[in-house]
């Protein structure tokens, strides 16, 4: 019988595995089967950590502008200020408020008189 040549699929599927792997400890990045599961796991983790880093990020937002509205008595709280910019429909996302809010001061100040008006 023959020595049959095994062809180049096999191992280029598995190469394209361990290429995704390398950085992973110990079995994880050597041994294939460990490599799948690893990887697939891996992937499971970064899709559900997308929609969670959405909802970390809005929370941190959400904290900081309410402290400052707080802080500087600009409104009573954080849920009034949000009222009142919907009623007035000045459309300012929560990342831009959280960003004005610590690096300029004044602008929020000015935001704030443009709600009262």
């Amino acid at each position: 019988m023959t020595r049959v040549k095994r062809g180049y699929i096999a191992r280029r599927r598995r190469k394209k595995i361990r290429l995704s792997a390398s950085t992973f400890i110990g079995a994880h990045s050597r041994l294939t089967r460990t490599t799948t599961q690893q990887k697939m796991r891996a992937l499971v983790s970064s899709h559900r950590d997308r929609g969670r880093q959405k909802r970390d990020f809005r929370r941190l937002w959400i904290t900081r502008i309410n402290a400052v509205t707080r802080k500087n008595k600009v409104f009573s709280s954080y849920s009034r200020l949000i009222h009142n910019l919907y009623k007035k429909q000045l459309l300012l996302n929560r990342k831009i408020l959280a960003q004005v809010a610590i690096s300029n001061k004044n602008c929020l100040y000015t935001i704030s008189n443009q709600i009262i008006k």
